[in-house]
């Protein structure tokens, strides 16, 4: 640890503080999240195990990098690369303007990050803008895979105590413990037009109840006719029909045609009829865009 000179605290994770360091025989400045163990505690966090043996697996410019896990007695830290900001921060210092193109930028990273989690069998189940953080060059990265499980075959079970309310899809606000990568194409796309509105987050409900009501409200309620099998959902309850709001430029008036419709295909509420991630990079909201 002696290798590392802390130089401030940056925040809380799921598990442990963050702090900003320099590494002392590089100079170069990394983040440290440093974990207690507690006397009570079956050892380290199963949090924090699973964040290391899937961070080790992923090596991708669109996810924060794991430099190295270091174990005392006390307390198991982990040093990543250090980046400047979150989404969040970066919301709360825009002043309510993002270009366009920063938007663009942003989303095609986002999912860049994502497609190469999915193709590696990886499930985020956590993405919200204090998970995506943002360095000095415009460079975008998941990060904060506390809850990110592993997903195969055969279908597994998982919980449904996941992902941050605002960013939560319909099955799982309803229970569905059987779900794959539409999860995090659904929080996706509600960071999608969050970032094209410069911060105002897409469905801010206070509660699941008043999450789903919002969420029917634009995209319409569903049914056990246009999604069989909603009703055998273990929290399954009925909501007034609501139509689908066509009218998608006053939900996201900044956003192109091109992105209305990439924000469509992904925020949609039957789970199997939402857009892939790698679909999403090829939508024509990206053509002609070079990322950096």
């Amino acid at each position: 640890m002696h290798k590392y000179e802390k130089i401030e605290k940056i925040g809380e994770g799921t598990y442990g503080t963050v702090f900003k360091a320099k590494n002392q025989e590089t100079l170069d400045i990394v983040a440290l999240k440093r974990v207690r163990l507690d006397d009570d505690d079956e050892g380290v966090p199963s949090s924090a195990l699973r964040e290391i043996c899937l961070l080790k697996e992923l090596k991708h410019k669109n996810i924060v990098r794991l430099h190295d896990v270091l174990h005392s007695e006390r307390k198991i830290t982990l040093v990543f690369e250090y980046c400047d900001q979150d989404l969040k921060k970066y919301f709360d210092t825009c002043g309510g303007e993002i270009d366009q193109l920063v938007v663009k930028s942003f989303m095609y990273q986002l999912l860049k990050g994502l497609s190469y989690c999915h193709s590696h069998n990886i499930l985020h189940r956590d993405l919200k803008p204090q998970n995506l953080l943002i360095n000095k060059n415009g460079e975008l990265k998941l990060a904060d895979f506390g809850l990110a499980r592993a997903f195969g075959i055969p279908v597994r079970c998982y919980s449904a105590e996941v992902v941050t309310l605002w960013y939560r899809p319909p099955d799982v606000l309803f229970g569905a413990k059987l779900y794959s990568t539409s999860i995090d194409t659904w929080s996706a796309g509600c960071i999608f037009a969050e970032l094209s509105n410069a911060g105002v987050p897409l469905f801010p409900g206070n509660d699941v109840d008043d999450q789903l009501k919002r969420i029917f409200k634009l995209l319409g309620t569903p049914t056990e006719h246009t999604w069989p099998g909603i009703t055998k959902l273990p929290d399954y309850k009925p909501f007034p029909l609501y139509p689908a709001n066509p009218l998608w430029y006053h939900v996201v008036p900044k956003l192109s045609a091109e992105g209305r419709d990439l924000l469509r295909k992904l925020v949609v509420v039957i789970p199997n009829h939402r857009m892939l991630a790698d679909e999403a990079l090829r939508h024509e909201y990206f053509y002609g865009f070079t990322p950096p």
